[in-house]
């Protein structure tokens, strides 16, 4: 039987924290920055943590 394989789009765009929780890039920060203002822009910068509900279907896809 052939080896489970990783599915490699995902491992890029998602990261494991210590405890096992997973993080995320928040959407929106590629273009259109004028139309954006500052403190949006902040907000946007930092990393988010993925909802419980769809964090294991993403370990499932990172770990297989």
């Amino acid at each position: 039987m052939p080896k489970k394989k990783s599915h490699r789009a995902t491992k890029k765009r998602f990261k494991m924290t210590a405890t096992g929780k997973i993080k995320r890039q928040r959407a929106g920060k590629r273009h259109l920055l004028t139309s954006k203002n500052r403190k949006r822009k902040r907000s946007l910068g930092g990393n988010s943590q993925v909802h419980p509900a769809d964090a294991k279907n993403i370990k499932k896809l990172i770990d297989v």
